[in-house]
């Protein structure tokens, strides 16, 4: 079963799918060739990026971020300065240092293709790495899957199915669950709530003053990405001449006389939201909640009810436990990536996710919770993925800001109502699992139809 510290992950943006994980395939290919033995014998590696990392890999710096994995580089720990002086250095040399010290010719633009002609089957982020010695002969050849936040997957492991025999067993975890009704049922045997469910599966893989340290490092994380998105100004890279608008727009809000109005709510929760994915869209240090390309929502909502209104830390706990569980679900049963479900599937679902963890710290019952995260997601249902320029920019930085306001009006929503819902958790993961498949590829991560070939540039 995945584990909160799976769902929320620090890395770096632009892109969970695009370039996070790319950057943890590069890594692990190197760690293979270790393991095997062909490291002595490597002279020559080649990349080929297919799908939709083929399509808008050029705007979600996915070279980069390869190369970055080879030179040593992870998403956790990565400073983005230091990575990008990382890569002059290896524009300047093209020179590649190996893991055991050999070090071998590699030119981005030669050794890293865009491979528009292949179709990958099992997931439309693949990216196929060659390792050859000095004849051109290849020691290895595999293809590895980046399946959206940051996760990755090998061919072998995409092609095994899971079993779920093991859900409640002890390898998984005590309560265990892959469904929102399991997952209730769980919280009604122990007469508790989502957050303590999910704390006792994490106690299964760590301590829990770990499990808990780590939430306190990704709260800090979400923090610490606004507080930089608030400050810094400037033009977005990548050719749009997108300027940040969160400084001007926080800077509006704190000088102002205090607001009674109404739409004051919709103002700080677009300031903040838009400030993580203008740092994210910089390709700043995020927290993937679940995706780069959605990790706005979740610390708006984290910042603006919770932060500012210093609550204890184990509310912010329960907060962050009880949206893991719904994007856990959202996971384990559909997708979290844009190139496979659209953005219902990254904005979407964090919608969802930040719905059911604000119902909760405002005091929601577990089937408030999950009415909650199906009202995020149902008025998410269908949301195309059509970033211009293959850039995560436009629309994506203001898709979060509206989406942290839905998620606000869909908690209370939910909490306003005591009646069973119409429409499960379940059902809406199922139909937007649905919808996602039937989506034409135009819509996915592709920028190859909608607002990517409609808006022209100036």
């Amino acid at each position: 079963m995945i584990s909160v510290l799976d769902i929320f992950r620090i890395g770096i943006g632009p892109s969970s799918s695009h370039t996070v994980g790319p950057m943890r395939i590069a890594a692990r290919f190197l760690r293979y060739l270790g393991h095997a033995g062909h490291l002595e014998a490597t002279a020559q590696i080649m990349g080929f990026m297919q799908g939709s990392l083929a399509y808008t890999g050029p705007g979600h710096r996915t070279a980069e971020a390869i190369c970055l994995g080879l030179l040593g580089f992870n998403p956790e720990t990565t400073d983005p300065e230091l990575a990008q002086a990382a890569l002059d250095e290896l524009e300047k040399t093209q020179a590649l240092k190996l893991p055991n010290g050999r070090i071998i010719a590699f030119d981005p633009r030669k050794h890293l293709v865009l491979d528009f002609d292949t179709i990958p089957v099992l997931h439309p982020n693949g990216l196929r790495l060659v390792a050859m010695d000095a004849t051109g002969h290849s020691l290895t050849d595999k293809t590895y899957y980046s399946t959206g936040g940051g996760f990755i997957a090998s061919q072998k492991q995409l092609e095994t199915p899971p079993n779920d025999d093991l859900v409640g067993s002890m390898k998984e975890g005590p309560m265990a669950f892959i469904t929102a009704a399991q997952l209730l049922e769980r919280c009604h045997a122990i007469e508790g709530d989502i957050a303590t469910v999910m704390l006792a599966n994490e106690d299964h893989r760590r301590t829990r003053d770990a499990t808990l340290n780590a939430l306190d490092a990704i709260c800090d994380a979400m923090a610490a990405c606004i507080e930089r998105g608030l400050r810094q100004t400037g033009i977005l890279p990548g050719g749009l001449n997108v300027r940040r608008r969160a400084p001007e727009l926080y800077t509006k809000l704190t000088h102002a006389p205090s607001s009674n109005e109404r739409e004051a709510l919709f103002d700080w929760l677009n300031v903040y939201a838009m400030a993580v994915n203008e740092e994210n869209a910089a390709g700043g240090k995020v927290v993937t909640a679940p995706t780069n390309g959605a990790a706005g929502i979740i610390p708006a909502i984290l910042r603006f009810y919770l932060l500012d209104a210093q609550a204890p830390r184990e509310t912010l706990h329960t907060y962050l436990l009880t949206a893991a569980a719904i994007g856990i679900l959202y996971k384990q049963r559909a997708s979290i990536s844009g190139a496979e479900m659209g953005c219902q599937g990254e904005v979407g679902v964090a919608c969802s996710m930040a719905a059911g963890g604000l119902a909760a710290v405002w005091g929601g019952t577990p089937v408030q919770v999950t009415n909650a995260a199906e009202i995020g997601m149902e008025h998410n249902l269908g949301l195309t993925c059509d970033p211009v320029g293959g850039l995560v920019q436009i629309p994506c930085i203001e898709r979060n800001a509206l989406a942290a306001v839905k998620a606000a009006n869909a908690a209370r929503l939910a909490l306003q109502t005591h009646e069973p819902a119409r429409v499960t958790l379940d059902q809406v993961i199922e139909t937007m699992r649905q919808t996602g498949l039937d989506m034409s590829s135009k819509y996915k991560e592709t920028s190859l139809g909608g607002l990517a070939v409609n808006v022209v540039e100036c």
